[in-house]
């Protein structure tokens, strides 16, 4: 009987963008501890560099810091230059940089006839630097390192690329339209670059993580004066049936999963991480 494990992925090179980030980082540190060889791509080369140090700390397993901008192509080149020469070819990928902005949200959720003089606080007073920036992260940061990592997994002929995508992507929540439309189109280029690429031995699949505490959703989610929950935190927790926030941790198994020959079949799929808000109707 064959033996199912993640033994597969042992010596194999995981590029992670925004590995540096809150769930990035937790997710590098489920792979290295099946011996997956990381690469940490983050703007940011301090702290990638740091995470970088604590994942082979912590796993003896080779994990690089790499500086690069998700959204230049020259500097994701000088990147794959970089972690080729240290690390070897690439054989998976995972697009993690991304994230939220005060500047593309709203501070209303809808419009009504009490605020219809607040329109700076609706859809109409977004600043478009803001909306851009956002969209932008998150899809042109998904769409930019595939082009660029994923050129050795076509070679080998083998490879798989992993999306992280939202909940906002299946059903937008107010207050951030541009980070759900970006989510939505990771989703739909999650299932186009599937079957474009569904001949070459490259898979791509995503996760669409529920909702978790970041940096980009804090100041959303948690009060900066008292520390307690906002409002909206508590409406997502009553519409969570697990009723608690997901911790980063939540996220390895499936990223593992997804990333292993385990699931050499599965191309093209969103699975949620969600605690069973995708289920819920809130009735």
């Amino acid at each position: 009987m064959k033996k199912v494990s993640f033994d597969d992925l042992n010596n194999k090179v995981c590029v992670i963008t925004g590995g540096a980030g809150v769930l990035g980082n937790v997710i590098a540190k489920g792979l290295a501890s099946v011996g997956v060889k990381m690469a940490i791509v983050d703007i940011n080369k301090e702290m990638a560099d740091q995470v970088a140090l604590e994942i082979e700390k912590e796993s003896g397993v080779k994990c690089i810091g790499i500086e690069a901008n998700v959204l230049d192509k020259a500097s994701l080149k000088k990147a794959k230059e970089e972690i080729n020469n240290k690390l070897g070819k690439i054989n998976l990928l995972i697009n993690g940089a991304g994230g939220n902005s005060p500047k593309a949200t709203t501070q209303l959720e809808k419009i009504s006839e009490e605020n219809l003089n607040e329109l700076e606080k609706t859809f109409y007073g977004l600043e478009m630097e803001g909306f851009t920036r956002v969209f932008d992260l998150n899809f042109i940061g998904t769409l930019l390192p595939t082009m660029v990592f994923t050129t050795d997994m076509l070679n080998d002929k083998k490879g798989a690329v992993l999306n992280i995508s939202s909940m906002n992507a299946f059903s937008p929540l107010t207050k951030i339209p541009a980070y759900s439309a970006a989510k939505a189109a990771i989703n739909n280029f999650t299932e186009w670059l599937a079957v474009h690429l569904s001949t070459t031995g490259i898979r791509v699949n995503a996760v669409a993580p529920g909702f978790f505490l970041t940096n980009q959703n804090r100041f959303l989610l948690i009060d900066e004066k008292t520390g307690e929950m906002t409002a909206r935190g508590h409406k997502i927790i009553r519409n969570t049936p697990m009723e608690k926030y997901g911790e980063p941790e939540d996220l390895q198994g499936a990223v593992n999963f997804l990333l292993s020959d385990i699931s050499s079949f599965i191309t093209g799929i969103v699975i949620p991480v969600d605690g069973g808000f995708n289920a819920y109707s809130g009735v």
